[in-house]
């Protein structure tokens, strides 16, 4: 059972709650699945457009998938996540210092039978002291037995503490108490009670009255002089009239900073039973000492006062309150219930009215004083009722009338009213009061309608009183867990009440119905306090978060907690992970993470999965021996099965795992490397590097994060081997080839990356002197990992001078030839993918991972130039052109060759950072150097003279190289699922649904007119906006809305502008990305019925998605990835097309590859790989948006292709529409409007469209030919019976499904005085006939139909 039921249980993913599956029936999962669960029959074109027909719902056309909207995409490039904490906010709720009250000093100045002589006593008058008559006996006797009785109610409270009592004392007689209880009580607190009954008031000096040794005079004694013998700290109770001067003389003394008095008021406490002009009440209702009474014996005196002013005065016979039975501290007593209730009441009066800093001070530091306080409450109310009120210092704010009194008067009456019953017959059953049950409804109440900003709940207190009983206990953690998860403000109120203590102390029950709320409760205080750490495992409580952990009975979620839990108490706490370890607590991961790896296990919850993996991760953080468990355990082989599970947050937390794995101390330029274990550990270092590289190209930013964390620790181990390879490769030589640098593709992992992870072509080096050399019969002029780049020095990468006198690696380096004197920990192969590997992280699409990747190259020693984007002309910078410096650190973009490096991470413009020892030599490229060292000696790298750069990680003064390596940011990500509110839903969800539900009846409404409507004319007349975009190279790609008169624009520049085509006023402008390297290749609405994203995929592949795009200046990128891998031997440019599938949540991507990658946004994954059965590159990409599963392709050479990713083959018809040789490439593709699946529409830039149905043996079966020669664009609505071209030649036609043209738009008139393009882009509204066209000359014009009302 989850938190009271199914409610935590339903609550507790991470990702958050779907309306339907993310992926309906017809376009579901993986192609094996899907293959299996189709007859063979579908092999043949006629039944599968017949099936695919049956399969059509209504639900079709309104797809259900929302993608990018979870917690990582919210402003994934500007946050930085931060873990629990252990200061600031939390640091108040934890006392400061525990204290104890050791000594307690009691005076007694009584004097019996003498009155003082400023006293004038009524008839009858009070006379009981410590509930004893002193007049009922000899006055020695009576003042021994008074002086008993006092010493005996206050070891009620504090039964450890020390006693001395001092009756009728002399001044000697004080001072010798107060020296006896200081030294008794050393550092902690001492309690001196004061009762001066029997002499006269205070003095307005501050002095009290003792005797003189033969009892004839009154002694004065100053308080200061008090002060300097009881020392600090100390707590004062002074029960005589007029108390208040004595508090008033302390606080004076304080106040002038009486430096002669060690004690002065810094941590002194003062009660004081009344005012500075008050005297003690004498009624015979009140016993004499009624202050002392109060704080003493409060039931008694509660309910003594209380039986006066109640109806049960009449029927209650006083002398019963003397024997209620029961014990104070068992509260299935009366007595022990009363007295539970007296604590509750006064413990939430105290915490509704007074500061919390003073709450913790006074009731939660010294469990005396907080007695003695909740009792003072009680005296300030009855007192005041006599008109005396009592005092404190500190002073406390009023509580006499508080309303939770009343409830306190109710639970009194409730208990007295059995007491006859139960006085007579010793047997007979108490009855509970129902006060708790009662103040646990209240707070529930409030838990439904209270929150952040109104008044905390009042009943805070009495639930953590109510944590004491069994019988409560279930419903009152219940209820906390839920207040709890209202936000770290309620974590913080509860802390502050107390609560710790409680239920760390309930972690030693073993009650079986507990542990899952224990877990809830601790994971949400962990998740604001990490400090509570240390606690957990001085009272082993670890041991029991591990046994919930391995409990196969509770739910995933809630065993996710527990792992968070362990987490936090190993985070960094190396008494923690030694705790755990002892506890088998690696081995226990390990196993539920291999058993939840395991096909059709029902226990593989995402985040009881990503847990396990930060749990591991953090278990052997920075800790050898918890490392070497693991790798004995197997544990690279079971994280790297995790790189391909569908969540992002577990494979990124499966990568944190592995790269903790990693020694950063481990450099292997020290001595030795010796013995097969050695050998051993570095196959699995190996193994894991591998694991790392096969998802450098995840689709989520939050993974690729970390692998760059993971490679910078990597780096740092092995940064003098990683920086020989580079050299060798770098090394300027004559007329001599080096090795290829391996490949990625070489790699067999295990995630996504592995169905085409890269297609890199061979690396070769060439050499300065041959700058044009034959490479597989293709024609390279560049080298292979950087065109040119100059070499700096940094003592980071230079780290050999350290453990080697004698040069760079004790390794022989001659002619760029690496000869090693002794074995290597890894292959030069692995250290040459490594450096790709963060060459490739180094130029991401999200800045934030880039600059995370040339973190890690910097580490060794490889610097990144900042220069502008050289504009390329035929593939070569013109000699002599100036290249000026860029105010952002884009990355220079050089010459695009051949190789996979130059097309790929060309744009990196590399520098050594090694001090130069020979003059700069020209390279190939006019105005770059390219210089080399391989002499780094100590006297080098600090040496004023050799222009070194600052390094990333260096010297630094106080900090070690280590606590500058990029940090991982997974896990205190996470942490922050578990501070938000888990078992509710957001606010904001009811008016998201209304929303949806709104869009989706009208976008309905729309679809039927388009469907049922004859489109009648679309022509010039028709145009209804016009809009010059200011775009220098024109508009290059279009979109319009759905329900906003808005359309976005983009030029070949990449930059984005939106534009409110019903108000003509531009909304927002901004730059896709900074790279110089630009191109658009399209514009995509994502979750287009909801809060609809802006997906900008760029020539180069790759994609970056935007949010509050519509907004000036609000732009904020939620996700940006590679979508193209590998490449075609000997192409340029990767030309990348891609094409969004909402109903699937696919992203289909191709360009100059022999495939079509298949990303799933949802996962963020790269979950296929289509081939396409052509030795020609794909020129445009139709995804069908009825049908989710299917995707048309045309190809540069004509030929069409229908694919299907249900079918095990995948490709369902090829065709040939299109035979022009020169201009018979496909432009433009689109499937028909309406439901047939087997209907497609291509036009090729020879100007024919051909209507194709896949069902017929002909390949076309309608062909218009709209353009000759000069087809640039093609758009086929959604759902209305209409589609449209355009030419170079200023011209839009339209036409019907039938053939008939229905309009032509003429671009032949002026705007602005300037001969309008040629037509670069078209696009039709989704659910109206609107057309949008964009031209060469930044012009975007919108169209309308006869029939539409648009404007």
């Amino acid at each position: 059972m989850a938190l009271g039921g199914d409610l935590m249980a339903s609550r507790f993913s991470q990702s958050s709650d779907a309306v339907m599956s993310n992926h309906l029936e017809d376009c579901g999962g993986d192609a094996d699945e899907l293959s299996q669960q189709r007859d063979s029959d579908t092999a043949s074109t006629s039944s599968y457009v017949n099936a695919a027909s049956a399969a059509t719902t209504s639900m079709l056309y309104l797809p259900q998938t929302v993608v990018l909207c979870e917690l990582r995409h919210d402003a994934f490039e500007a946050s930085t996540p931060t873990g629990p904490s252990d200061s600031g906010l939390v640091s108040k709720w934890r006392p400061k210092d525990r204290m104890k009250t050791g000594c307690v000093a009691l005076a007694l100045c009584l004097n019996i039978s003498v009155d003082p002589p400023d006293v004038i006593k009524i008839s009858p008058c009070a006379r009981m002291e410590c509930w004893i008559d002193p007049f009922s006996m000899a006055p020695p006797k009576a003042l021994e037995t008074i002086g008993k009785n006092m010493r005996d109610q206050y070891e009620r409270w504090q039964p450890r503490a020390r006693y001395r009592v001092e009756l009728d004392p002399t001044v000697d007689d004080m001072r010798k108490l107060c020296d006896t209880c200081r030294r008794y009580a050393k550092s902690e607190r001492v309690l001196f009670h004061y009762n001066g009954h029997g002499v006269p008031k205070p003095t307005c000096n501050g002095e009290i009255w003792v005797f003189n040794k033969n009892y004839t005079q009154y002694i004065p004694l100053r308080i200061s002089d008090l002060d300097s013998w009881l020392k600090t700290p100390s707590i004062y109770v002074f029960d005589c009239s007029a108390a208040g001067m004595i508090v008033n003389a302390f606080i004076e003394l304080n106040d002038l900073g009486a430096s002669n008095y060690s004690g002065s008021a810094r941590d002194c406490i003062m009660l004081a039973a009344c005012e500075a002009h008050e005297t003690l009440p004498q009624s015979a209702e009140f016993p004499a000492d009624v202050f002392t009474s109060c704080l003493t014996t409060p039931i008694k005196m509660a309910l003594r006062w209380f039986c006066a002013r109640s109806l049960l005065r009449e029927s209650l016979d006083y002398s019963l309150i003397d024997k209620i039975p029961g014990r104070q501290n068992d509260r299935k007593t009366l007595l022990g219930e009363l007295n539970w209730i007296f604590t509750a009441v006064t413990d939430t009066i105290a915490w509704n009215v007074l500061p919390h800093d003073l709450f913790q001070r006074l009731f939660r530091q010294d469990l005396l004083v907080a007695s003695l306080f909740r009792n003072f409450l009680l005296a300030e109310r009855i007192m005041r009722s006599a008109n005396c009120s009592p005092i404190s210092h500190p002073m406390l704010p009023p509580t006499h009338q508080h309303h939770m009194w009343e409830a306190w008067d109710m639970a009194a009456e409730i208990c007295l009213s059995q007491l006859p019953l139960l006085v007579e017959d010793p047997n007979a059953e108490f009855q509970p009061s129902p006060f708790f049950t009662e103040q646990l409804t209240a707070f529930e109440e409030w838990l439904d309608h209270g929150s952040e900003h109104k008044k905390p709940p009042e009943q805070l207190p009495i639930v953590l009183q109510v944590l004491l009983s069994q019988c409560h206990r279930f419903r009152a953690l219940f209820l906390l867990g839920k207040f709890l998860d209202m936000g770290p403000w309620a974590v913080d109120l509860a802390l502050s009440v107390g609560i710790f203590p409680y239920v760390l102390k309930l972690l030693q029950t073993t009650t079986p119905d507990l542990p899952h709320i224990l877990a809830f409760i601790w994971t949400k205080i962990l998740a604001l306090d990490k400090s509570c750490q240390v606690d957990l495992v001085k009272d082993l409580g670890h041991t029991y978060f591990i046994r919930f952990l391995d409990n196969m009975e509770a739910f995933p979620e809630q065993r996710a907690m527990a792992a968070f839990v362990l987490a936090v108490i190993v985070d960094g706490h190396r008494r923690g992970q030694e705790a755990c370890i002892e506890a088998d607590l690696i081995n226990l991961c390990l196993k539920h993470l291999q058993g939840s790896v395991l096909p059709h296990d029902s226990q593989s919850e995402p985040l009881l999965l990503q847990w396990l993996c930060l749990c591991l991760g953090k278990l052997w953080e920075d800790f050898t021996e918890a490392q070497l468990i693991g790798l004995q355990a197997g544990a690279p082989a079971i994280l790297a099965l995790l790189l391909s599970e569908p969540q992002p947050e577990v494979r990124a937390s499966a990568i944190f795992a592995l790269g903790t794995l990693l020694d950063v101390g481990f450099d292997t330029s020290r001595d030795g490397v010796g013995g097969d274990e050695e050998c051993d550990d570095e196959k699995i270092r190996a193994d894991i590097i591998k694991s790392l590289l096969s998802v450098v190209s995840d689709g989520s930013p939050l993974v690729r994060a970390e692998v760059a964390v993971a490679l910078a620790r990597f780096a740092f181990g092995h940064k003098q081997h990683l920086k020989s390879i580079a050299i060798a490769y770098w090394k300027p030589q004559s007329n001599s080839l080096l090795n290829p640098l391996p490949s990625l593709v070489n790699i067999k992992g295990t995630g996504s990356g592995n169905i085409a992870s890269s297609q890199i072509g061979p690396l070769t080096r060439v050499g300065n002197d041959s700058p044009v050399v034959l490479r597989d019969g293709r024609v390279s002029t560049s080298s292979p990992l950087a065109s040119s780049g100059i070499m700096h020095g940094s003592p980071l990468s230079d780290d050999s001078s350290q453990h080697s006198g004698s040069g760079i690696l004790n390794d022989g380096i001659s002619n760029g030839i690496v000869n090693h004197s002794r074995p290597k920990p890894l292959d030069n192969a692995m250290y040459s993918q490594c450096v790709l590997a963060m060459c490739t992280l180094a130029k991401d699409p999200s800045p934030r991972i880039a600059s995370l990747g040339q973190r890690v190259l910097s580490i060794i020693g490889i610097e990144i130039e900042v220069t502008k984007a050289v504009k390329l002309s035929g593939g070569s910078v013109r000699p002599g052109e100036p290249t000026t410096s860029s105010p952002t650190p884009s990355l220079a973009g050089l010459v695009r060759s051949s190789s996979w490096f130059d097309m790929n991470g060309g744009r990196l413009p590399l520098t050594f950072r090694t001090p130069p020892v020979s003059p700069p030599r020209q390279s190939y490229f006019p105005g770059m150097r390219r210089v080399c060292s391989l002499e780094f000696r100590p006297h080098l790298m600090n040496s004023p003279d050799t222009g070194l750069a600052d390094p990333l990680l260096g010297s630094v003064s106080g900090l070690s190289e280590r606590s500058l390596l990029p940090q991982s940011t997974i896990y205190n990500w996470s942490c922050g699922h578990f501070s938000k509110p888990i078992l509710t839903a957001t606010d904001n969800g009811e008016e998201i649904l209304a929303r949806r539900e709104e869009r989706d009846k009208f976008a309905l409404e729309l679809i039927a007119k388009c469907q049922h409507s004859s489109v009648s004319k679309l022509n010039t007349d028709k145009q209804i906006a016009n809009w010059d975009t200011k775009f220098e190279t024109g508009t290059k790609a279009a979109l319009l809305q759905p329900f906003a008169p808005i359309v976005i624009a983009a030029d070949e520049n990449e930059r984005i502008r939106v534009w409110n085509y019903e108000e003509a006023s531009l909304l927002n402008g901004f730059d896709n990305h900074d790279f110089p390297e630009k191109g658009i290749s399209k514009l995509c609405l994502l979750n287009e019925l909801d809060d609809s994203l802006l997906l900008v995929a760029s020539y180069d592949g790759n994609i970056r998605v935007w949010k509050d795009y519509t907004v000036r200046g609000k732009q904020k990128l939620v996700t940006a990835f590679p979508s193209i891998q590998g490449h075609k031997p000997g192409v340029r440019s990767l030309n990348a097309v891609v094409d969004w599938q909402q109903q699937s949540g696919y992203l289909y991507a191709s360009g100059e590859i022999s495939s079509i990658m298949l990303w799933d946004l949802d996962k963020e994954q790269l979950v296929n790989s289509i081939p396409t059965s052509s030795d020609c590159s794909v020129s445009v990409l139709a995804a069908s948006q009825l049908h989710g599963s299917q995707l048309a392709a045309g190809f540069v050479d004509g030929c069409v292709r229908l694919y299907d990713i249900r079918t095990p083959e995948m490709l369902v018809r090829a065709m040939q529409p299109h035979t022009h040789k020169e201009v018979g490439r496909v432009v433009g593709i689109g499937f028909q409007p309406g439901l047939d699946a087997g209907k497609i529409i291509s036009a090729s830039q020879a100007g024919d469209v051909q209507f194709l149905d896949i069902r017929r043996p002909r390949d076309t079966y309608l062909t218009i030919n709209a353009h000759r020669g000069s087809l640039t664009a093609l758009a086929v609505h959604r759902y209305a019976p209409i589609i449209a071209s355009g030419s170079a030649k200023q011209l839009i036609k339209v036409f019907s499904l039938e053939g008939g043209q229905l309009g032509t738009i003429k671009y032949n008139t002026t705007f602005m005085a300037q001969k309008i393009g040629s037509v670069s882009c078209l696009t039709f509204h989704p659910y109206k006939v609107l057309l949008a066209a964009g031209a060469a000359d930044a012009c975007v014009s919108i169209y309308a139909d006869g029939n539409s009302q648009t404007r």
